[in-house]
Parts: C-alpha cells; structure tokens; sequence
C-alpha cells in the first residue's frame, strides 16, 4: 500500500530516472569489483562490506532524490541565500581546523558521529543555487554593469578562493562551470569575454610564478608541489625537463593507461580486472579505467552516453520550465555534473591532468554521493513542477469543455 503511494508519488522525466539507476547499478557493479584489494587490507577479506555501505549509499541517495523532488523547486531560491553562506563558513574553518586525508585538508569531521565530509561539494551546490537566483532575477538589466556582472561574479570569486588553497582542480573546474552557467543566464558577452581573458592571464601568472620559485619554498605552501607534479606529468615536454621529464608520468595513469588496453573493445566481464590490485583508488577517481577493463570500450562508451543524454533530457526540460530560476537552476546543475563526470573520464584516459574529481553516482562515496543525489532531485523537482502543472491545465480544459 506503502509502496503503491510512493510509486505514484514519482514525477518528473522518467529517462532521467532511468538514467539515475542505469549510473547507481554500474556502480555497484564497478565498486564491488574494485574495492576486493582494498577489502583485504583494511577488512580482514570481508569483500562485502563495501558493497552493502554502497547499497546503503545508493538507497540512501535514491530517498534523497524522491524527496527532493517532491519540494516545490521555488523554495531553493531561498535555501540558496542559506547555502551560500553556510558554505563560506564551512569552507573558511575546514581551512583551518580540517581533516587531512591523503596530505590534504578537504574534508571536516562530524562530532559524536565521526563522519567526514567534503565542504567543497557542499559549495558547489549552495554556489550554482545561489547563482541561479541572482541570474532569475536580474533578467531584466543584465545590461547593467552592476547587476549583470558585478553582483554575480563576486560570489564566485570568493567560493573558489575559499577552494583553491587545498583543492585547485576543483576550483578550476566549479570558476569554468559558473563563468558557463553566467552565460547560460544572459549575462553580457563582453563581461564574460573580460572574465575569461582574465582568468587564463591569472593562470599564465600562476603557472610562470609556481615554475621560477625554489623547490624549497614550494613545499612549504599548501599543495604547490603537487599542483606543480601535475602539470608537469600531463605535459613533460612543455614544463619538464631532463630526467624530471623522463620520469614524469605518474604511477595512477599508467596503471589506468594499462587497465584500459587491457579492457579491448568488447566486455571481459564484471570482476575480470587485475588493474585494480595496482590501480591507486581503482573505487573512486579511477574508476573509469576499471569500467573500461571489465566492460570493454563499449561499456565505456555506454557509460558517455548515460551522461550526455542525462544532459539531453535536461536541456528538453528546461524549454518547458515558465520560470527562469527553474531553467538556470536545473541546466547549471546539470551541467555541474556532466563537466564533473567528462572531467573524471578524461583524466582516467589521460586526455587531461590529474585532478582527483570523482565520477558521479558511479564512484564509491559517503557525502559526495549525497550532494550529487540532492542536485538530481533538485533538477526533477524542476521537471515535476512542469510535469504537474501541465496537469492542472488538462484537468482544466476537461472541467471547461464538461462545464460546456
């Protein structure tokens, strides 16, 4: 009876439903598969462990969507304001007072129940909500300088700022995603154009400062030294030299590199990976490189598909949606997590620098699970909302032409 209830409860774009399982089995799968070795070292063998706190996970992530969706979108214009200053405040003390995990202080441990999570994706959230309100309702003067550029930037900044000390990828990427979601909302070309000429003159200061100071000095501040390995091992020809050259590469991408030729075109089947026993974190940043050697290039592909047409219904949704805070909100989500998970696809296929982002719904994760889950619930409340109003208007037109 329950049950019944929920089930008919559910709106909102069945394909994007659809697509949400199709990732959280493909994780199962891949987890399971992935986290054997792990397993063995820090649990005595017990290779089950890992995919009943992924089941956990990925239940826990599917309640979280249902009753997301069932929250009328127009109040995470309000949340939003909370979010955004809830995570500069989280952001500010895990910059201080953070858990390090693997010489990196991103996350912040919860008392009494000693969980940890990641308040960077918490601010990827709050800053793409907060963006979408500011955008909804300045519409009508985005040619003004203040309004149109100014009000929206400055948020950003300030975000990725707060980020970048302990994680610069993650940074990079949510600046590149906000400056796509400003143009997305209407924001004047020309001040994008400025903002990107900008940023790439800050990265050209960046990199040419980083690459003239002392190795001594380097390791001293934050995470430089592994900023500086990274670009250095993505592109030893422009950046290395010598024997620094020659060694460049690390370990993690030529395990994946040696994953993925093993993997062939054609699935080996679920659990044939030997990469994984060398992979460092086969289960979450590389598991793309595992998926790829039990499923072949056509697993793979599959999984690419998933997303781009995940992006596909959303950008159909969103043509339907009356409001603009609805459009921007469930587009610059969506496209949060598609640039996320391309980003994560590449760096396992070596096409771009390592940077340590997950792929979403597919990585084994506590928080970061949870966040991606409420951005999907939030992008079907949007359509639930379309989806119920179209509705009321036909039982309308039915009470008139009855009421006739």
């Amino acid at each position: 009876m329950m049950l019944n209830k929920i089930i008919q409860n559910i709106k909102g774009d069945k394909w994007i439903w659809f697509t949400i399982l199709i990732l959280f089995i493909f994780s199962l799968l891949a987890v399971y598969s992935a986290t054997g070795t792990l397993a063995y070292r820090s649990r005595g063998g017990q290779t089950e462990f890992y995919l009943i706190k992924q089941l956990v996970l990925m239940f826990g992530g599917i309640g979280l969507i249902y009753l997301t969706h069932l929250v009328n979108y127009k109040y995470f214009s309000r949340i939003s304001q909370i979010f955004f200053y809830i995570s500069i405040l989280l952001l500010i003390i895990t910059l201080f007072f953070g858990t390090d995990i693997n010489h990196a202080k991103r996350w912040l441990t919860l008392p009494v129940v000693n969980l940890t999570f990641q308040t960077s994706d918490f601010a990827k959230l709050a800053l793409i909500m907060y963006l979408a309100r500011l955008l909804s309702k300045q519409q009508d003067n985005m040619k003004a300088f203040k309004e149109g550029f100014q009000n929206m930037i400055m948020p950003v900044f300030i975000i990725c700022a707060l980020i970048a000390p302990e994680d610069l990828s993650s940074a990079l990427v949510l600046f590149a995603t906000s400056v796509l979601v400003l143009f997305i909302g209407r924001v004047n070309l020309l001040y994008i154009g400025g903002l990107f000429g900008i940023s790439i003159l800050g990265l050209v200061v960046f990199v040419t400062v980083l690459f003239s100071m002392p190795e001594e000095k380097i390791r001293e501040i934050g995470r430089l030294g592994t900023a500086k390995s990274r670009i250095i091992s993505f592109a030893p020809g422009m950046f290395g030299d010598g024997e620094e050259s020659r060694t460049a590469e690390p370990f993690q991408v030529t395990q994946a590199k040696i994953a993925i030729a093993k993997g062939g075109v054609f699935p080996n089947g679920p659990g044939n990976s030997q990469q994984k026993n060398f992979l460092p974190h086969p289960y979450s940043d590389y598991i793309f490189a595992i998926i790829i050697e039990e499923y072949g290039l056509l697993g793979g592909a599959f999984i690419v598909f998933m997303y781009l047409f995940f992006l596909f219904r959303t950008a159909l949704m969103i043509r339907k949606t009356p409001k603009a805070f609805g459009a921007i909100l469930a587009f610059g989500l969506a496209i949060t997590l598609v640039i996320q998970a391309m980003i994560n696809m590449g760096v396992a296929v070596n096409l771009l620098p390592v940077t340590g982002l997950t792929l979403p719904l597919v990585s084994m994760g506590g928080s970061s699970t949870l966040f991606t889950s409420l951005a999907f619930g939030i992008i079907l409340s949007v359509s639930r909302d379309i989806e119920v109003s179209k509705e009321k208007m036909l039982d309308l037109v039915e009470e008139i032409a009855v009421g006739n």
